[in-house]
């Protein structure tokens, strides 16, 4: 009953992040919605963490089997993907170079930062 009732608090919350995708006129996903109330919920206290966590951490264990019918999904249509998969994977691997040195830059420039004002 403890499962149950935790995974209606769940889909709750994520039908209201599917109605606010659907009301609000802004290119954000509606799971992103529902982790937004989500996180607001648990930070105002309206919800507590042992009110969701057996749920929500069956939902993480099961995560990787949510992902076959993908992989299945790009195997049907690899003859459309083989073209573009050199390139794709190009801008994968520099893009992540740029934005592991970008976020480096950033966090040394932060910590110098903070360091400077904690010195005067």
């Amino acid at each position: 009953m403890r499962f149950i009732k935790q995974f209606m608090i769940i889909l709750a919350i994520s039908f209201i992040g599917e109605a606010l995708h659907s009301i609000v006129p802004l290119p954000v996903p509606a799971s992103i919605y529902g982790l937004v109330i989500v996180l607001i919920a648990l930070q105002t206290g309206a919800l507590r963490l042992n009110q969701i966590k057996m749920a929500a951490l069956l939902l993480i264990d099961i995560m990787p089997i949510m992902f076959i019918p993908a992989a299945a999904g790009l195997i049907v249509v690899w003859p459309d993907l083989r073209p573009v998969v050199i390139p794709f994977a190009i801008i994968t691997v520099v893009s992540t170079i740029v934005v592991m040195g970008v976020s480096g830059r950033v966090t040394q420039f932060v910590r110098k930062f903070i360091k400077n004002k904690e010195a005067k």
